[in-house]
């Protein structure tokens, strides 16, 4: 069936939204090439979009060139505004950004564990609304919110999980009552996939898995261009596999036991004594990502022999957790992701590729993620972006 004027319309508005979000600001002719469409459906809908606020003229093309055919016509960027946020176990992250995702303004907050829930509420509100103030983007349009456990994949909201702090799950239900905002939120691990599928070191592949590794570790399973969430969303969950050398299993209320002990940053920090590396951690850093950044800078230097065994030790542990991802999924790719995969780089990833090689007859390259710890936060401001474009591009 033929599309009706008005849907044709919306398809047409669509397209070139997307191309001047995606090329830049373009002129009439440039659209009518990239679109296909004819000089008269440009001509309407550069004006009916001019009309909605969405695009306006930014400029002319070219040396000599004046006149209509000349105007660079591009989205308003400042239609709307949008914040991220990445939650994580003592503290809380904000970015607010225009519509093209451009950031305004940045903070980070701490919050210690002995914090009331009421009150760690409190202060990230406050935060947020305070750098939003700062932004001029007041009021907000939308908010993606990143944050560890499991999202309901039916209602969207973050479920009670034992071992997270309560404020995680008020604040998201906080944030819903009083901004005027769409929030989103989502499993942190699986922004983070969002955002090294989009900006990263997984672009141009529609099937990888992400490996989180970070305090804690997470993975992310996206198949054929589409994010798996499970059916209580907890795929990914990859802290709970039982692996060898741990010396207990883990449980339904702990994954002390499973790939977190030989993973996580406490584990990696205790295998780094063991080969006598020290490191300082910078603010909000897993002390596991500056042990390993120092064992990469190390090869080398003069310590070059511990560094290099205590990288191969490492890379022994994360080989178990991806020979499990690649035997069940096949996904082509793995990315070590967050600060500790970020600090590893190629030489831990190579590491682990090698000893995946050996393990499984399926071909996995593994590869360094490349926003580390701001890869949450990223994928969330691309949450909040989409959503804003969704409505007001098909307005």
């Amino acid at each position: 069936m033929a599309a009706s004027p008005s849907t044709a319309r919306v398809i047409n508005d669509r397209l070139a939204l997307g191309l001047l979000q995606q090329e830049g600001p373009l002129t009439a002719g440039q659209l009518k090439t990239l679109t296909g469409l004819s000089r008269p459906t440009v001509a309407d809908l550069v004006e009916r979009l001019q009309g909605s606020g969405l695009v306006r003229i930014v400029g002319e093309s070219g040396d000599r060139r004046r006149g209509p055919n000349a105007r660079l016509y591009g989205i308003v960027a400042d239609r709307a505004h949008l914040a991220g946020l990445d939650v994580r176990t003592h503290s809380v992250a904000v970015v607010v950004a225009d519509l093209l995702g451009t950031p305004l303004a940045e903070a980070v907050l701490p919050i210690g564990s002995d914090t009331a829930t009421e009150a760690a509420v409190e202060r990230a509100v406050a935060l947020l609304e305070r750098t939003a103030g700062q932004a001029g983007a007041v009021p907000l349009h939308s908010v993606g919110i990143g944050a560890p456990g499991l999202v309901d994949p039916g209602t969207g909201e973050l479920r009670d999980t034992t071992g997270l702090p309560a404020w995680h799950r008020r604040l998201t239900t906080v944030l819903q009552e009083r901004l005027p905002a769409t929030v989103l939120v989502e499993n942190e691990t699986n922004l983070a996939a969002l955002a090294e599928q989009r900006l990263g070191a997984a672009r141009g592949h529609e099937t990888f898995v992400l490996l989180w590794l970070g305090h804690g570790v997470g993975a992310a399973v996206v198949l054929d261009g589409r994010l798996r969430r499970g059916a209580s969303g907890g795929a990914g969950e990859i802290g709970f596999l039982p692996v060898p050398g741990t010396v207990r299993l883990p449980s339904a209320t702990g994954c002390d036991g499973g790939f977190h002990s030989l993973a996580g940053s406490a584990a990696v920090c205790e295998l780094a004594a063991e080969y006598g590396l020290t490191a300082a951690a910078g603010p909000q850093e897993p002390p596991a990502a500056a042990l390993v950044r120092a064992a990469v800078v190390g090869l080398g230097g003069a310590g070059e022999a511990a560094s290099g065994a205590f990288l191969d030790a490492l890379a022994d542990r994360l080989a178990l957790g991806t020979a499990a991802v690649a035997a069940v999924l096949d996904p082509g790719l793995i990315v070590l992701a967050g600060e500790v995969g970020h600090a590893g780089g190629t030489a831990l990833a190579a590491r682990v590729e090698e000893r995946l090689a050996a393990m499984s007859p399926l071909r996995t390259e593994v590869g360094a993620g490349s926003l580390g710890g701001a890869a949450v936060l990223r994928g969330a401001l691309l949450t909040a972006r989409e959503a804003a474009q969704d409505e007001l591009f098909t307005s």
